[in-house]
């Protein structure tokens, strides 16, 4: 049996794609503002996850980084069932979205080349909203033809790319840029700067340095001067922060300390896409996890990648016990398809969990997401007396170990002293040995 969900014909099917009401003006950077934003995430940023960051709060989604060169050789399908845009390779989708989605995001790129941008912009921009610059990815596959992280040790290319995009895209498109910080607040700021004055939209702010690991603290006091130094340049510029935020209620810590006009998650979202609402979902076996992987078949996901998402999903446990929860953990690593999981998670038709979804985005009712309750948090004052991070000068070793997600909230829950009740997966172990986890780009 193959391991890919073929689309269905439209005569073999009953499915019919529900014609979302999209009602919304085109994006500004003010839209970028006062938000929860989901990350760019290889792997984990799949379609399914987008939908249901969307279905529980979050204002924008990242798509995962897609490399210029390999949209460029796609063809666009459109299932008539579903509705699903898929960019086809050779073997596999590079890229899948839907219209429902598209007010609200954001495809990154990778990129070194302003041109080979252009390219990949061109090909996909009747189905997203804006496009954003990856500068901040320090993984190998992404730095070593001078795309992500590299960028940001050549300046000149990196705004020489957003200048190319903002010039070739009409202006009802956005575009914005993904960082990391430099070792030297000065050199993050002259950084910026350039960024800045090149017209973009947003800018993220992943609070760590190319060579720092992902269990490491974030150093979200030092985006306190950038985010001044910004709103001090006067071009109405959103400021997104990126680092250690766990959900709903922490974003609130986050804003108080770094004064970003949003903030941007990955980790937590990772392992638990509710995590945008106040009120994410516990025991993800039951109420989240069976419907997740219904919806993944109804809209045709690939199910290699449907698996791999459903491995991450960890939550707090409430009415259930880890043992309680084991089989289903235990058939997802085993299963083949979609249908070894018929038993666990039937019926699959998936047409309920896509219902909801319609249902939360069309309440928005053209708002593309209620604000934060942020009016009443003490933003702290900027202190200029930030000591730069000391880190080896060598630009060309990224150090990379496997992502423990449960060990790295419960380490930052400890240290900030966030709620036991809005934390994400706290009472659950490491992953499995081998079993590997994608950053954010």
């Amino acid at each position: 049996m193959s391991r890919r969900s073929q689309p269905p014909s439209p005569e073999s099917s009953p499915r019919i794609a529900k014609k979302p009401r999209l009602e919304y003006p085109p994006l500004t950077s003010e839209d970028y503002k006062n938000g929860l934003m989901l990350a760019p995430m290889v792997r984990s940023g799949a379609l399914p996850t987008r939908l249901y960051a969307l279905k529980h709060g979050a204002k924008l989604v990242w798509g995962p980084e897609t490399i210029d060169k390999a949209i460029l050789h796609t063809t666009r399908v459109v299932d008539p069932v579903t509705g699903v845009v898929s960019y086809h390779g050779k073997s596999k989708a590079i890229f899948t979205t839907h219209p429902i989605e598209k007010p609200f995001l954001i495809y990154q790129i990778g990129s070194a080349d302003p041109e080979l941008a252009v390219q990949a912009a061109k090909m996909v921009m009747q189905d997203v909203s804006g496009f954003d610059l990856n500068c901040g990815c320090p993984k190998p596959f992404s730095t070593h033809a001078g795309m992500g992280a590299a960028l940001l040790t050549n300046p000149d290319l990196l705004c020489s790319i957003l200048t190319a995009l903002r010039q070739a895209m009409p202006p009802e498109v956005t575009i914005s840029a993904k960082i990391r910080l430099l070792p030297s607040q000065e050199d993050t700021l002259k950084l910026v700067e350039r960024i800045v004055n090149t017209g973009i939209s947003a800018l993220t702010v992943h609070c760590r340095t190319r060579n720092q690991r992902m269990r490491e603290k974030a150093t979200i006091e030092r985006l306190r001067e950038i985010v001044d130094f910004v709103e001090r340049m006067g071009k109405n510029i959103a400021v997104i922060e990126n680092g250690d935020c766990l959900g709903y209620e922490d974003s609130k810590r986050v804003r108080q300390v770094t004064g970003a006009h949003s903030v941007m998650i990955a980790t937590a979202a990772e392992a638990n896409p509710t995590c945008f609402s106040p009120t994410p979902l516990k025991d993800l076996e039951q109420t989240f996890i069976p419907g997740y992987i219904r919806l993944g078949k109804y809209l045709n996901n690939h199910w290699a990648s449907t698996k791999f998402c459903a491995t991450q999903f960890q939550g707090a446990h409430e009415n259930a016990s880890r043992s309680d929860l084991k089989a289903l953990r235990e058939a997802i690593m085993r299963a083949k398809s979609y249908e070894d999981l018929e038993s666990f998670v039937a019926p699959w038709t998936g047409e309920q969990e896509w219902a909801e979804i319609v249902e939360a985005i069309e309440k928005r009712g053209g708002q593309r997401a209620p604000p934060i309750p942020w009016e009443n948090v003490q933003v702290q004052p900027f202190v200029p007396a930030v000591q730069p991070v000391v880190e080896a000068t060598n630009e060309n070793v990224v150090v990379e170990e496997p992502q423990s997600q449960a060990r790295g909230i419960a380490t930052l829950a400890a240290e900030t002293q966030v709620p036991a009740a809005s934390l994400i997966g706290l009472d659950l172990p490491p992953p499995s040995a081998g079993q590997t986890v994608d950053a954010a780009a």
